[in-house]
C-alpha cells in the first residue's frame, strides 16, 4: 500500500472524524487519499490555514479527542502557528501534518522551502520530519500518543514524495491508549484533610480539570462549606447560578469571587493552575489537585499537592470528610453573590433604547438550549460572556491562555460538525469576527446551521479601554463598519441586522429553526468592558 493510505488507516483508527486544512502541491498526494477514502473521515476545506488549527484545537477542547489539521509546507504551514499555540496554551491535543518540498530539493533554498522543524520547535511537544514511507506510519502513531498523553501539539513534516512510497501494512492499535491511574500519596492526602478541617474560610477555585466531576465537586464544596470560584476555562464546571458558585475570577470576574479570595484562609485549586497572583490570597495555605504533576505549585505555592483525577480524589475526600456546621463564611459569600446577580440584572434590564453587550448576552440566555455549545471570541465579548451567560449544562469554548482574537467562528464550526444535533452559537466582536470572516464561507459550504452573533460597535473596544487605563489617548481602535447581515446574505446564508431588543428577540427565534448558517449583526453602544468593577 502507499504511505498515504497508511495515514488514512491510522487516522481512522484514532477515531478522527474531521481533518481541517487546505489542499496544495506538497500534500496533494495525501489529499487524493482523503478523496478516495470511504471511511467516516471528512476533509474540511477552510479558507485560511489559521482557521484549520483553531477549529482543530476547538474540537479537541470540546471532545477530548485529538484534533487534526493538514497544510502545505512554506506559507501554509506558517499560517497554522496561531491555532497551534492556542492548543499548546490550553492543553488541547493536536496532530498537525504539513507538506514539504521533496527530499532531493531540501536544503537548496527552493520554492516555498522553510525550515519547518525549527519553525515548530517552540510550539510542539513532538516535532519530526519524515524521511521515508516506512517511517510515516510509526511516527504518526507516536505523534498521536504524544499529543494524547501530554495534551499538546504533535507535528509531522512530510516531503511530498514520501506519501507515494510503498509500505507494508502495519498493525493498528489493538486497544485504546491505557489510562494511567494516578493516586496521590497518603502523606499529601492526610495533609490536605488536616488543612481542610482547620479552615474557617476555605475557597475552591475550579478549572477545566474539574469538568466531568461536577457531582463530586458539589458534594465536596457543600460538605466543607466552601464557595466555588471558576476560572474562565472552568466556566460551566458547575451551573453559574448554583448556590455554591460565586463566579469567575480576575478582570472578567465578579466582586464576590475577588472578595472571597482576599478573605480566604485556605485556597483549593482543583484542575487549574490559575496564574494571576493579584487575584489570589496573599499568603493563605493551599491545596492543589491536578492530573499533571508539572502544574502543581507552578503559579501559587502549595502545602499539599495531589496528583490525580478530580473525580476520583474528590470522591475519596467525600468519604473521609464530615459536614461542616460553621457556614457563616459561605453564607456571606452567597449573599454577596445574590447582590451581584441583582446588579447584573439591573444592567441587563436597562431600557435606554440602545443595545449594549450585556443586553445581548442577557437576552441570549432565554434562547439557549440546555445542552448548547457556545463558542466565545476574545475581547469585550469574553468579559460579557463570563459575567452574563448563565450556563447550566452548556459547553463553553474559548481561547483562554493565548486569548487569540478570531477563535469564535472556528470554534462554532468545529462544534456543529462534531455535534450536529445541538444548538451552536458563536459570540464575536466585530474585530474578532472580521479577522476570520472569510471562513464564514466554510460554514456555508458545509451547511452547519450555526448562529454567529456579532456585537458590532465599530471599534476594538477592549484595546481602547486599555489605552485609556494606561493614560493614553485612544489611537487606531476604530474599525471600518460593514453590514455583516448583508455579508451573510451575499455568502448564501441568513443575515439579520439588529438595532433593538425586539429585533434581537425576533432574530434569535428565527435562527433556532434555520437550516443554514446565520449572522445576527447587533449594533451596540460602546461601553467600558468591565461594568461593576
Amino acid at each position: 500500500m502507499k504511505a498515504s493510505e497508511e495515514v488514512v488507516r491510522i487516522l481512522s483508527d484514532w477515531d478522527v472524524n474531521h481533518i481541517y486544512g487546505y489542499p496544495g502541491d506538497s500534500v496533494n498526494n495525501l489529499i487524493e487519499e482523503f478523496r478516495k477514502s470511504q471511511s467516516e473521515l471528512k476533509f474540511i476545506q477552510v479558507r485560511h490555514e489559521e482557521v484549520a488549527t483553531l477549529a482543530a484545537s476547538a474540537e479537541a477542547k470540546l471532545t477530548g479527542r485529538v484534533g487534526v489539521c493538514v497544510s502545505i509546507g512554506g506559507p501554509g504551514a506558517i499560517h497554522l502557528l496561531n491555532g497551534m499555540y492556542d492548543a499548546k496554551a490550553d492543553s488541547a491535543p493536536l496532530v498537525v501534518i504539513t507538506g514539504q518540498i521533496s527530499h532531493d530539493l531540501l536544503g537548496t533554498d527552493n520554492f516555498q522551502e522553510v525550515n519547518l522543524e525549527r519553525l515548530f520547535d517552540d510550539v510542539a511537544i513532538f516535532n519530526k520530519r519524515v524521511t521515508s514511507g516506512k517511517q510515516l506510519g510509526p511516527l504518526l502513531k507516536q505523534a498521536f500518543r504524544e499529543a494524547y498523553e501530554k495534551k499538546g501539539v504533535s507535528v509531522l513534516t512530510v516531503p511530498d514524495d514520501v506519501f507515494t512510497e510503498k509500505v507494508r501494512k502495519t498493525e493498528l492499535r489493538s486497544e485504546a491508549i491505557p489510562s494511567f491511574h494516578l493516586v496521590p500519596d497518603k502523606h499529601s492526602v492526610q495533609k490536605a484533610v488536616s488543612l481542610i478541617q482547620q479552615a474557617k474560610k476555605p475557597v475552591i477555585l475550579a478549572g477545566k480539570g474539574g469538568m466531568g466531576a461536577r457531582d463530586e465537586l458539589l458534594e465536596f464544596a457543600e460538605k466543607i462549606a466552601a464557595p466555588v470560584v471558576v476560572s474562565l476555562r472552568g466556566k460551566g464546571v458547575i451551573p453559574d447560578q448554583h448556590p455554591l458558585c460565586i463566579g469567575n475570577l480576575g478582570h472578567l470576574g465578579t466582586k464576590p469571587a475577588y472578595k472571597a479570595m482576599q478573605n480566604a484562609d485556605l485556597l483549593m485549586l482543583i484542575g487549574t493552575s490559575y496564574p494571576y497572583r493579584d487575584f489570589l490570597p496573599s499568603d493563605a495555605p493551599a491545596i492543589q489537585l491536578d492530573i499533571d504533576s508539572s502544574k502543581i505549585g507552578k503559579w501559587y505555592p502549595v502545602d499539599a499537592g495531589l496528583v490525580g483525577s478530580a473525580k476520583e480524589v474528590l470522591a475519596g475526600f467525600n468519604e473521609q470528610l464530615t459536614y461542616k456546621e460553621d457556614r457563616d463564611f459561605l453564607q456571606e459569600c452567597q449573599q454577596d453573590m445574590s447582590d451581584w446577580w441583582k446588579q447584573m440584572d439591573e444592567i441587563v434590564s436597562e431600557s435606554s433604547g440602545n443595545l449594549q453587550g450585556p443586553h445581548v448576552i442577557g437576552t441570549l440566555n432565554d434562547y439557549l438550549d440546555d445542552d448548547a455549545i457556545v463558542s466565545i471570541d476574545v475581547g469585550n465579548v469574553t468579559v460579557w460572556s463570563a459575567r452574563y451567560l448563565r450556563l447550566t449544562n452548556q459547553k463553553f469554548i474559548v481561547s483562554s491562555w493565548l486569548a487569540t482574537m478570531g477563535c469564535g467562528l472556528p470554534g462554532a464550526i468545529a462544534g456543529k460538525l462534531n455535534q450536529p444535533d445541538k444548538q451552536v452559537i458563536a459570540i464575536c466582536g466585530d474585530g474578532g469576527f472580521s479577522m476570520v470572516m472569510q471562513d464564514f464561507l466554510t460554514a456555508v459550504k458545509y451547511r452547519p446551521p450555526i448562529t454567529v452573533i456579532i456585537l458590532n460597535n465599530e471599534e476594538i473596544a477592549m484595546i481602547k479601554y486599555e489605552q485609556k487605563e494606561m493614560g493614553h489617548s485612544p489611537y487606531q481602535t476604530d474599525i471600518q463598519d460593514l453590514n455583516y447581515a448583508d455579508f451573510a446574505k451575499a455568502s448564501g446564508a441568513n443575515g439579520y441586522f439588529v438595532q433593538n431588543k425586539d429585533e434581537l428577540v425576533a432574530a434569535l427565534k428565527e435562527c433556532r429553526n434555520n437550516d443554514l448558517p446565520s449572522i445576527i449583526d447587533v449594533k451596540i453602544e460602546s461601553r467600558e468592558p468591565l461594568p461593576g468593577k
